[in-house]
């Protein structure tokens, strides 16, 4: 492409704002190597009677050929991949691992099996183990072929339909191995029951030579082996540290069980066993690991009341973040639900009713509210019920209206003893609380000043913002800065009509450490927030936004990289949905420009430099280093950095808020030997190249 003064400049029409012209992603839940944390120890508990709850899963009905239920059959999996895993990238590659060990672990939750092995095998593909009590293999009453060949053939057929095999399931749709099986370019399960082992083979969802006996045992449980078909995943590469921070969770989940990850794809095997006897509590522990916590040992609260049964466990720290995660049946509800809900009322109410009860809140003083209760309050909500009720297909949410009750009346009764018995934690958190209220009363005036009247209009506008003319949001760009140089280029280079450009100078707060009124404040961050037009915090409100698209550009330096994650630092904190609907990037400007003559092209890295000679012919090169942004003329800059049609872009994800909060927190927190240690670990990897 030639390069563009702005008076040549062709005035394109605003694009629409899909990912297509996207050529990297960036995921912040995608954990480095040190976070993996092998040495993790958990505080020892007495689990002596009266320290935990337990609940007892155990399923006394048998688990036979009648307890097979068929609803459907098995056709459009592969031509539709994404209905039934979501996607076919990597997410969805390694959605076929958890399918199948989700049958595996609601085999534990009934009862039947205590040990998991998942590894990743040298040619690639995938082996889990369990010692249940193995798919039936005896012709299925309906269909008249094996029932082992029912279940990984026909969708939705299962032992969680009804059949009595489960009390309690976190596979609610049960299509795992069916799907599973159609998406494979082969798999072999092998089934250890009634003294014998059976072993049946499909090759892309479709069996091959049927049900064959291989050998005699006196063990029980199911083997599945399966190879994901690269006609349908373009990148067949599991990734260990995503399997780990999966199978971590579950193991903490589910204190019966252990999970033994395995990665024999490298020369010296990587096996990792996971198992806690702490449950939650010392899941709670763990993500409180890099933080000072206000009490050493975590609340925990459980009960059961028919067959569901509600376990929290619950840990103050000295951090000014709030981190609630709450289960159902395994299950991850990133939306929360009833159980959320009544969690967070009961905690607001028990915390005033105390407060009051014992003079911390003044007669005529107005109740805390729930975001004062809750700073630095990270919590695990887990229940477990026969007939969960999510809301949307992704099960993100739980509806089930009588769990609220449940987990309202359990933290009721449960919390109030706790704080009754503990009076100096009781204390504490109090403290905590108040001191959260006075910030929050303290951020009042600098809130309003946020606020926006409508997606339209602004009370105020930062005076360095040079604002589009587009007024509909999904077509604006609003390029965030780093310098009063490179934001002159940007202002000079970029297209009018759909493209805004706010200026930053200096380094910003780092708001991992500081509380909400500090934010208001800072001078450096509330620009952005008045450009946003969205509000912050509690009062963010993504339907105010002011633009779809909001792209950090930063030196290609230390100090860039310094301040893009001080601004990705304070989007995740303060409006994390922002980063979870995926309106935030990052720009590439390119480090190098190679020409000879007038003929030039851009570099991103050495590599793309050596490229270009080879492909050019050019022996001996001009070549001109970028040291920052304001280097680039306006056209540059435009032509490199700002064209929808030449730039490179890379979107910031959060596919696990939880993995997120924990790197956040490792390299942007008060504690200095994590960090340092995670440097040292993971300096060798570092990429420069943006």
């Amino acid at each position: 492409m030639s390069e563009l003064n702005e008076k040549e400049q062709p005035k394109h029409a605003a694009p629409m704002l899909d990912v297509d012209d996207l050529e990297g992603v960036i995921n912040l839940a995608e954990n480095p190597q040190a976070l993996i944390d092998d040495d993790y120890q958990e505080t020892a508990f007495d689990m002596s009677e009266g320290d935990y709850d337990s609940f007892d899963t155990t399923n006394a009905s048998s688990y036979n050929e009648d307890d097979i239920q068929v609803l459907e059959g098995l056709e459009a999996v592969r031509k539709r991949p994404g209905m039934y895993i979501g996607d076919t990238s990597v997410r969805g590659l390694h959605h076929l691992v958890y399918e199948i060990v989700a049958n595996s672990v609601d085999e534990a939750l009934a009862g039947r099996c205590d040990t998991i092995d998942v590894t990743v095998n040298p040619n690639g593909s995938v082996t889990v183990i369990d010692n249940g009590s193995g798919i039936p293999v005896g012709n299925h009453p309906k269909m008249g072929i094996p029932t082992v060949e029912v279940v990984h053939t026909v969708l939705h057929a299962g032992g969680k339909f009804g059949g009595g095999a489960y009390s309690v399931s976190g596979g609610l749709h049960g299509v795992g191995a069916s799907v599973v099986n159609a998406l494979s370019a082969w798999m072999e399960v092998f089934v250890r029951r009634d003294g014998k082992i059976y072993k049946i083979r499909f090759e892309r969802g479709v069996t091959v030579g049927g049900l064959e006996i291989v050998g005699e045992t006196t063990e029980t449980g199911t083997t599945t082996v399966f190879m994901p078909d690269n006609q349908i995943f373009p990148d067949i590469s599991f990734d260990y540290h995503t399997m780990l921070t999966r199978y971590r969770e579950m193991a903490f989940l589910n204190r019966e069980i252990t999970i033994n990850l395995n990665d024999h794809r490298v020369e010296s095997f990587i096996e990792k066993k996971l198992h806690y006897d702490g449950g939650i509590i010392s899941f709670v522990e763990y993500l409180n690991k890099n933080r000072e916590v206000l009490h050493k040992q975590p609340i925990y609260i459980a009960a059961k009341s028919g067959d569901v049964f509600v376990e929290v466990a619950i840990q103050y720290n000295d951090s000014y973040a709030e981190n609630i995660y709450s289960y159902a049946n395994n299950i991850a509800t990133i939306e929360g639900g009833t159980h959320m809900t009544g969690f967070k009322s009961s905690l607001t109410k028990v915390i005033n009713d105390y407060a009051r009860k014992y003079n911390f809140i003044k007669p005529n003083d107005r109740n805390l509210q729930g975001e004062d209760v809750r700073e630095g309050c990270y919590a695990i909500i887990s229940v477990k019920l026969p007939e969960p009720q999510f809301e949307g297909q992704t099960k993100s949410k739980l509806g089930n209206t009588e769990v609220r009750t449940l987990v309202e009346g359990v933290m009721n009764d449960k919390f109030v003893a706790y704080l009754e018995e503990n009076p100096t934690i009781a204390r504490i958190i109090i403290d905590k609380c108040l001191s959260a209220s006075r910030a929050r009363d303290a951020a009042r005036k600098a809130r309003d000043l946020t606020r926006r009247k409508s997606v339209f209009e602004s009370n105020s506008l930062p005076g360095k913002l040079a604002d589009c003319q587009e007024k509909d949001p999904t077509f604006c760009e609003l390029f965030i800065v780093e310098g009063d140089s490179a934001g002159g280029s940007a202002k000079s280079g970029r297209e009018r009509k759909y493209q805004a450009i706010l200026p930053l100078w200096g380094k910003m707060l780092n708001v991992e450490k500081a509380r909400i009124d500090k934010v208001y404040d800072n001078e450096k961050l509330l620009p952005i927030v008045l450009a946003l037009g969205a509000g912050i915090g509690s009062d963010f409100d993504v339907a105010r936004l002011r633009y779809h698209k909001i792209i950090l550009m930063a030196d290609a330096d230390v100090d860039g990289s310094h301040i893009r994650t001080l601004l990705l630092t304070f989007l995740f904190r303060h409006m994390r949905t922002l980063v979870e609907a995926g309106y935030v990037y990052i720009a590439c400007p390119p480090l190098f420009r190679v020409y000879e003559g007038n003929n030039s092209f851009y570099a991103y890295t050495d590599k793309d430099v050596e490229e270009i000679k080879l492909k050019t012919g050019w022996k001996d090169p001009k070549i001109q280093r970028y040291k920052g942004l304001g280097e680039m003329s306006a056209e540059q800059l435009w032509e490199t950095t700002m064209n929808p049609e030449s730039r490179k872009l890379m979107r910031v994800g959060v596919e696990d808020a939880l993995s997120a909060d924990e790197t956040f927190s490792l390299l942007m927190g008060d504690r200095v030997e994590p960090r340092k240690e995670f440097i040292q670990i993971n300096a060798k990897y570092a990429n420069t190249d943006i």
